[in-house]
C-alpha cells in the first residue's frame, strides 16, 4: 500500500537535495544543454516548477494542464529565467504542492493526470518524487542514477515495468539485479522471453530512457524497444 505521507517526505529531501546542488552554481548553467534533447537547465527547473502547480490541479480536482500548448509555452516561458528566479520558483511551487498535499483528504480517490491518465491520489507524492529526481539526473550537474536512493530505484523500476507490461510490441522481459531484485515487464502476443540483467541503476536508465542499455546484459534474445514515456 502506498504510503504519501512518507512519500511526501522524501519529496522534500529530494527538492532540498536539488535546491542546495543548483544553489552553489551561477547563471551561466541555466542556459546550458541538460541531459534531456532540446531542452536546457532552465527549461528542466521551469518544469518542475510548472509540474508542481499541475499537481496541485490534480489534487483539487481541477485539470492537470489546460492543454499541451499551455503547458509547453509556460516552459519556454521561464526557462530563459535567472537562475535565482528558478530556485526561488521551484522552491515556492514546490512548498505549495506539499502544503496542499498536507490537507487531510481521501486519499483513495481516483485523479486524472495528464493525457486522461487516472491514478489514485495517494500515488501523486510519488509521483513528483519521480519528477523531482530524475530531472536532478537530468539537469547534468553530478547526480547520477547511481545516487539515488535505493528505495526510490526499486519502486520507480517496479512502476515503470508495470507501465508497460503487456504491452503488444515488448516482448516479455524480466529484468534481474544482482541482489535478486526482479521486475517482469512486457509482453508480445508472439511468446518469446528475455532476461536482462544488471545493476538495478542500469535497468531503471534503460526503462526511463536515460541510457541505452548497453550496460545490461541480455538473455534470450535482443534488448527490447521500449515505447517513449
Amino acid at each position: 500500500m502506498t504510503d504519501h505521507a512518507r512519500d511526501l517526505e522524501a519529496v522534500r529531501e529530494a527538492t532540498d537535495r536539488l535546491l542546495s546542488a543548483m544553489g552553489t552554481m551561477d547563471d551561466g548553467v541555466v542556459a546550458e544543454p541538460s541531459r534531456l534533447p532540446g531542452w536546457s537547465r532552465g527549461h528542466v527547473l521551469a518544469h518542475l516548477s510548472r509540474n508542481a502547480d499541475a499537481l496541485v490541479n490534480v489534487l483539487q480536482g481541477r485539470p492537470m494542464y489546460a492543454n499541451s500548448e499551455t503547458r509547453d509555452a509556460d516552459i519556454e516561458r521561464d526557462a530563459p529565467r535567472p537562475l535565482a528566479a528558478q530556485l526561488a520558483d521551484l522552491r515556492t511551487s514546490g512548498a505549495a504542492f506539499l502544503a496542499v498535499a498536507d490537507t487531510p483528504a481521501d486519499w483513495s480517490r481516483t485523479v486524472t493526470l495528464r493525457n486522461g491518465v487516472t491514478d489514485s491520489a495517494s500515488r501523486v507524492p510519488f509521483r513528483r518524487w519521480i519528477e523531482i529526481e530524475l530531472h536532478h539526473v537530468d539537469l547534468g550537474v553530478g547526480y547520477e542514477l547511481e545516487d539515488l536512493p535505493e528505495e526510490f530505484v526499486t519502486r520507480e523500476n517496479a512502476f515503470l515495468a508495470d507501465r508497460f507490461a503487456g504491452h503488444p510490441a515488448v516482448v516479455r522481459t524480466t529484468a534481474v539485479a544482482p541482489d535478486g531484485l526482479r521486475w517482469t515487464t512486457g509482453g508480445g502476443a508472439d511468446g518469446a522471453q528475455v532476461t536482462v540483467r544488471g545493476t538495478a541503476a542500469d535497468i531503471l536508465g534503460w526503462l526511463c530512457g536515460r541510457r541505452d542499455g548497453s550496460a545490461l546484459t541480455v538473455e534470450g534474445g535482443g534488448l527490447p524497444t521500449l515505447p517513449p514515456l
